[in-house]
């Protein structure tokens, strides 16, 4: 018989989710949007959240509806497309990119403040640091089971502390008034801010973590593929509502910044000089703490759902051996630093990105209401079509025929010209599964 969870236990389960999300990359772009945004600031995050939280939290439900993992979803379009996407997903969001990713971010914000000229241009340095980082995933990510006790019970509310202790001062005496609005966010605020909640990546991030909530979920006696849906989608919205405050503050502080820091290039720097105006030299260990916990549990995370996956695909390695082989080759690949990752991945990120929206949406259709696999076909067809362009112009490779005539798109010039192909797909593909009746 299935097993009904506590509220507690629930809770705990979205805690960790929320964790799993709030890497420190997510607790960099709200700052720097504050600042951008200035007296807008409320619009543009109104933007950022429904990209940013609405995404992934429909992410999160669409793997909770299918019971399994993001190869159920693909399988619906295709057996070859439910092999080889999540593939792709699981290894540019894990060891070519977001694992790597979590160490290399946490060594430049979180630790380079404290070292020396000479240590930071060392890259003996990094390597020492990145070897200890995926040393404690190894060793955290070791006993899925025991995930929601080292996350949920202990690292997520030490973030939680270290945040609360950011917004609480910095709503008591705040830093300055909010600036004028600068850029894309004078004339369109909320559409820019939605753009960089796209840029989150957090999406992919859903289709990743699902498979561990569900895991978890399951280890804790719920069997009943009901039951797991329903406590999948109360530890989503306890997710989405931390991530919502969090992003709120974030957003609030950077933007009542700028009269004491000036306009800074990236939210790193920003983060780092809100933790120094409020709190002095212990800003920095505040902020350290925070950006190594975000990082842990967002690597953590990935390790595991990584390991999961590879895992049911690959029966001849064990899940012990797997994460072993992750967390090693990540600790090689984030030895190329941040700039080189992120420079190498953002194409592959931009092609991808579109599909799983897209995928996403589709499920929810065909859930509401069932869809055939040609609907799938048709409209993830004509979204990939745009998303390869994309990637490519990510990629600094510029096709000028195909940007010129794709260019009449509507929403291409903003990156997100695959919107109007993918309804338009679906569309014919309804139309071509009634003939086929």
């Amino acid at each position: 018989m299935s097993k009904q969870l506590s509220g507690k236990e629930i809770l705990v389960i979205g805690l960790m989710l929320f964790a799993l999300f709030l890497g420190a990359g997510n607790m960099i772009f709200p700052p720097a949007l504050g600042q951008q945004a200035g007296e807008h600031v409320w619009l543009a995050t109104i933007g950022f959240l429904i990209t940013g939280v609405g995404l992934p939290f429909l992410g999160i439900v669409a793997i909770a509806l299918a019971g399994s993992d993001i190869r159920t979803i693909g399988n619906k379009v295709h057996p070859m497309f439910g092999l080889i996407f999540p593939i792709i997903l699981y290894l540019t969001i894990g060891p070519f990119f977001g694992i790597p990713r979590t160490a290399t971010v946490a060594y430049e914000i979180g630790i380079t403040p404290f070292l020396s000229e000479a240590l930071i241009n060392s890259q003996l340095t990094l390597l020492v640091y990145s070897i200890i980082f995926f040393v404690i995933t190894f060793w955290l990510a070791l006993n899925p089971s025991k995930l929601v006790d080292r996350i949920g019970k202990i690292l997520t509310p030490a973030l939680l502390i270290i945040l609360v202790l950011l917004t609480v001062k910095a709503t008591l005496t705040p830093l300055g008034e909010f600036q004028q609005p600068q850029g894309d966010y004078i004339e369109g605020a909320f559409f820019k801010g939605f753009l960089e909640g796209y840029l989150t990546l957090d999406t992919l991030g859903a289709l990743v973590f699902g498979i561990v909530i569900v895991s978890v979920i399951k280890e804790r006696g719920v069997t009943e593929k009901i039951d797991i849906a329903k406590v999948c989608i109360k530890a989503a919205i306890i997710a989405a509502i931390g991530l919502v405050l969090v992003y709120v503050s974030l957003s609030f502080i950077g933007a009542s910044s700028v009269s004491s820091l000036g306009y800074l290039d990236n939210g790193g720097a920003i983060l780092s000089g809100i933790a120094h105006e409020l709190f002095g030299p212990l800003g920095k260990i505040v902020l350290a703490l925070a950006i190594t916990f975000a990082c842990l549990t967002t690597s953590v995370g990935l390790v595991s759902a990584c390991g999961n996956y590879l895992s049911s695909v690959i029966p001849g390695l064990s899940y012990k051996l797997l994460i072993f082989i992750l967390s090693l080759f990540s600790t090689a690949i984030a030895n190329f630093g941040l700039s080189q990752l992120i420079s190498v991945s953002i194409p592959l990120l931009f092609t991808i990105y579109p599909i799983a929206i897209v995928l996403i949406l589709l499920s929810f259709i065909d859930y509401a209401f069932g869809i055939k696999p040609i609907v799938y076909q048709y409209s993830l067809v004509a979204t990939a079509i745009i998303s390869v362009v994309d990637g490519l112009k990510a990629a600094n490779i510029h096709i000028e025929g195909i940007n010129q005539l794709f260019s009449y798109i509507p929403f291409f010039t903003i990156g997100i010209g695959w919107l109007v192909p993918a309804i338009v797909g679906a569309v014919l593909g309804v139309m071509m599964s009634y003939q086929k009746n």
